[in-house]
């Protein structure tokens, strides 16, 4: 596909699945290296009340947005919580390690990921998908 093309993706159909989920919830991958994403990724990543993800570092930045309900990300270097709400938005540096916690009675969705894209994420499906 050429650079300059513009492609819409539908992130309820087809979007493979990450295993980065501890808990309840899953993480949809929408953009990526897979679909020919060349400058950017992101995930879909919904966790349900009381799960989190795994722990998270990337070579490059990261960015998310919490598209509904509310949680926290954790800094795993200074255990420092930080709290996420709908409509926050987070950044990560590049080497930081981090992992996102839904509520206790709460859901978190959360709409972003490495920017450019961490391969490590996706080695399983460029395995089993042939890319």
């Amino acid at each position: 596909m050429p650079a300059n093309c513009t492609r819409v993706v539908d992130s309820a159909v087809g979007c493979p699945e990450i295993p980065i989920i501890v808990g309840s919830g899953n993480a949809r991958v929408v953009m990526w290296p897979g679909n020919n994403a060349q400058f950017r990724t992101f995930q879909i990543i919904t966790l349900t009340a009381g799960a989190r993800t795994i722990r998270l570092h990337h070579g490059s930045d990261a960015v998310y947005y919490v598209m509904s309900g509310a949680g926290s990300i954790v800094d795993l270097v200074s255990s420092e919580v930080f709290p996420l709400a709908e409509g926050a938005m987070v950044h990560i540096d590049a080497g930081d390690a981090y992992e996102f916690r839904a509520g206790d009675g709460q859901d978190l969705k959360i709409l972003g990921g490495p920017c450019p894209a961490d391969e490590s994420l996706y080695a399983d499906l460029a395995f089993r998908e042939g890319h």
